[in-house]
C-alpha cells in the first residue's frame, strides 16, 4: 500500500515526484482560487485537489486522491464540473490524472507541504525551521509586476523569469520574511498567484518557472491600476502594518498611461518601482506616449524607487542592490501612514485623587487610542509611564511589538497613589523613554493624561518636550486647572488640549485625539 502525503489546496501535479502517489488533500479549500487546466486529464500545473474536485474524485470535505504522472499533451479543454471551471491550455510538458485511492492506503499524517516531503528521520535540523521563517530583517509584501507583452517577446520573458527567481531566492522568503506575489502585465492583467499561496522560496521558483507568456499590448498603467487595487487585502495574504510594495518591469515602454495608476498605488498606501529594460532609443521616444513615465508612477521621484537594467542578459549583478532596495522598509515612504510610523508615550496621573476605580478608566482610555493604531517592530510603538511625585515607567517602546502584548501591558499597570508632579514627570518621560528613539522614523507623540494641579512648574518641561521634536497633547479630568493643560499642549493650544468633567467622558474625546494626531502627522509630511 502507499503512504498518502498531507498537500495542501494549492500543491500541483508538478510538485510530485513520484510516478504514481497517494496524498491527502485538506478540507475547505476555496473553490474560486483553484488553477485547473483540462478534463479528465490535467496539465501538471493544476492544482491536484482542485482536479481531483472537478473529477468528482473527493468532495470539498476533502479526502485521498491517487495522481498518476501522465504524458503532456497538445491540447487541455474547459469543463464546468462540480463548481470549478477549468481553463484551456494549449500544448503542456507533463499531465496527470486522478482517480479514487484504494482502501488500504496508509495514512503518512505529516502535514507537510510535498515539495519538502522527505522521510522522517526523527529529527528536524535548525536550517529548515530558519528557512521556513525566511529573512525576519525584510518584512515586505511585494507584488512583481512582470512584463508579459508582445514588446518583450518569449525569449526575454523568459529571460525576465530568470531573474525574477534570483531575486525571489535572495529575498528570503519565509513565513516571518517577505511574501510575495506575480502580476502579469499584457492586453488585460492577470494575477498568477497571491502573497497567501507560497511562503517558500522553492515553492515560489517552481510558481515562476510555470508562468505562461501572455502577448498582448503592454498595458501597465491598467495593470498596476488593478494589482494596488485588488492584489492587497487581507484574504489575499497582505499582513498588519508590513510594508506594501509593487515592483514593475517594464520592457520598453507602457502602451497607456502611468499617472493615474502612480496616485491610486500612492492612495492605497502601496511603495511602487519601475524596474526599467532596454530605455526607449532617441529614434522610439516618438512613439511613447508619456517619456516622464516613470515619475509618474514611482512613490517618490527621489531616484530611490526608480532600477534601470540595460538588457535582460547578464543581470545576475543587479539582483542584489534590487533586493537591498525592497528590504529597506524605512525607506518605503509610501507605506508611512500616521496610524503605522508613530511613537505614542502615555504619561497617566496615579495620584490619590484618582482613586482606583477611576484610573481603570484612565486605562481604557490609554487602550482604546493605542487599539487605533497598528503596532509592530516596524510600525507604530507605544510606552507608558506613571506619575505621582516620583515616576515609574510602566513599559518602553521597545518592550512590547505588538498591540496585544501592548494591551495587555496597560490592563496590568497597577495603581500607584500620592501626589502631582506633572512637570518633573514631563522631563522624565522625555530623557528616559523618548530619548532612545529621538533618532528613529517614527514621528513622536506624548499624551499627558491628569486630574489636578501639579505641584510643580509644567510649562518648561512641556516647552523643552516640543523642542525635542515631541508633539504634546494634554488631557486633563475634573479638577485639572485649564491653564496647566494649556500650558503642557503644543500649539495650536486650542486642538491640543481636551477636557472632561467625569472620568466616563475620557471615552467620548478618543476619536478627535485619533483624528488630532492623524492631523498634526500629514501637515508634518507636507
Amino acid at each position: 500500500s502507499l503512504a498518502a502525503t498531507a498537500i495542501t489546496c494549492f500543491t500541483r501535479g508538478l510538485d510530485l515526484r513520484k510516478g504514481t502517489e497517494d496524498v491527502l488533500c485538506p478540507a475547505n479549500c476555496p473553490l474560486w482560487q483553484f488553477y485547473v487546466f483540462g478534463d479528465g486529464v490535467y496539465a501538471s500545473l493544476s492544482s491536484i485537489c482542485g482536479a481531483a474536485i472537478h473529477r468528482g474524485v473527493i468532495t470539498n470535505a476533502g479526502g485521498t486522491v491517487r495522481v498518476q504522472t501522465l504524458p503532456g499533451q497538445e491540447n487541455y479543454p474547459a469543463v464546468n464540473a462540480n463548481g470549478i471551471q477549468s481553463q484551456v491550455l494549449s500544448r503542456w510538458a507533463s499531465s496527470f490524472s486522478v482517480t479514487p485511492a484504494t482502501k488500504d492506503t496508509a495514512l503518512e499524517a505529516v502535514g507537510r507541504s510535498v515539495s519538502t516531503a522527505r522521510p522522517s528521520t526523527g529529527k528536524r535540523p535548525k536550517k529548515t525551521l530558519n528557512k521556513k521563517a525566511g529573512n525576519k530583517d525584510c518584512k515586505a509584501d511585494i507584488a512583481f509586476l512582470i512584463d508579459g507583452s508582445y514588446n518583450i517577446g518569449q525569449r526575454r520573458f523568459n529571460l525576465q523569469k530568470n531573474f525574477l527567481g534570483k531575486v525571489a531566492v535572495m529575498l528570503g522568503i519565509g513565513i516571518e520574511g517577505p511574501h510575495v506575489g506575480v502580476v502579469q502585465a499584457s492586453e488585460h492583467p492577470k494575477i498568477e498567484f497571491y502573497l497567501k499561496n507560497f511562503t517558500a522560496a522553492k515553492e515560489v521558483l517552481f510558481a515562476i518557472k510555470e508562468l505562461g507568456f501572455r502577448g498582448g499590448n503592454s498595458n501597465t498603467g491598467k495593470a498596476l491600476k488593478h494589482t494596488a487595487q485588488k492584489f492587497f487585502s487581507l484574504e489575499n495574504g497582505a499582513r498588519k502594518g508590513i510594508p506594501k510594495i509593487i515592483v514593475v518591469f517594464l520592457d520598453g515602454w507602457p502602451s497607456d498611461d502611468l499617472e493615474e495608476a502612480g496616485i491610486v498605488a500612492r492612495e492605497f498606501g502601496v511603495n511602487v518601482f519601475i524596474v526599467s529594460v532596454a530605455k526607449p532609443t532617441t529614434e522610439e521616444l516618438g512613439m511613447v506616449q508619456d517619456i516622464g513615465f516613470v515619475d509618474k508612477a514611482v512613490c517618490r521621484t527621489n531616484g530611490f524607487f526608480s532600477y534601470q537594467m540595460p538588457t535582460w542578459f547578464g543581470t545576475t549583478k543587479y539582483v542584489k542592490p534590487l533586493v537591498q532596495k525592497l528590504c529597506s522598509h524605512e525607506q518605503m515612504l509610501c507605506s508611512k501612514t500616521c496610524y503605522n510610523s508613530i511613537n505614542i508615550g502615555f504619561l497617566i496621573d496615579g495620584s490619590s485623587s484618582v482613586g482606583e476605580s477611576n484610573f481603570r478608566l484612565m486605562l481604557d482610555f490609554v487602550s482604546n487610542v493605542a487599539k487605533a493604531f497598528e503596532i509592530s517592530d516596524i510600525g507604530s510603538k507605544v510606552a507608558a509611564v506613571q506619575f505621582t511625585y516620583d515616576q515609574r515607567p510602566e513599559f518602553g517602546f521597545t518592550d512590547y511589538v505588538t498591540k496585544e502584548k501592548v494591551l495587555s501591558a496597560i490592563r496590568n499597570i497597577r495603581y500607584m497613589s500620592g501626589g502631582t508632579a506633572t512637570g518633573d514627570a514631563i522631563s522624565f518621560t522625555v530623557r528616559n523613554v523618548f530619548g532612545p528613539v529621538k533618532d528613529g522614523p517614527n514621528k513622536n507623540f506624548l499624551i499627558v493624561l491628569t486630574d489636578g494641579q501639579s505641584y510643580d512648574d509644567v510649562r518648561g518641561p512641556a516647552a523643552a518636550a516640543q523642542k525635542a521634536g515631541i508633539t504634546v497633547f494634554s488631557v486633563g479630568v475634573a479638577w485639572a486647572p485649564l491653564d496647566d493643560l494649556k500650558d503642557m499642549a503644543s500649539e495650536p493650544r486650542e486642538s491640543h488640549t481636551f477636557f472632561t468633567r467625569e472620568f466616563t467622558g475620557l471615552e467620548q474625546m478618543v476619536p478627535d485625539i485619533i483624528r488630532s494626531i492623524c492631523k498634526d502627522f500629514m501637515d508634518s509630511k507636507q
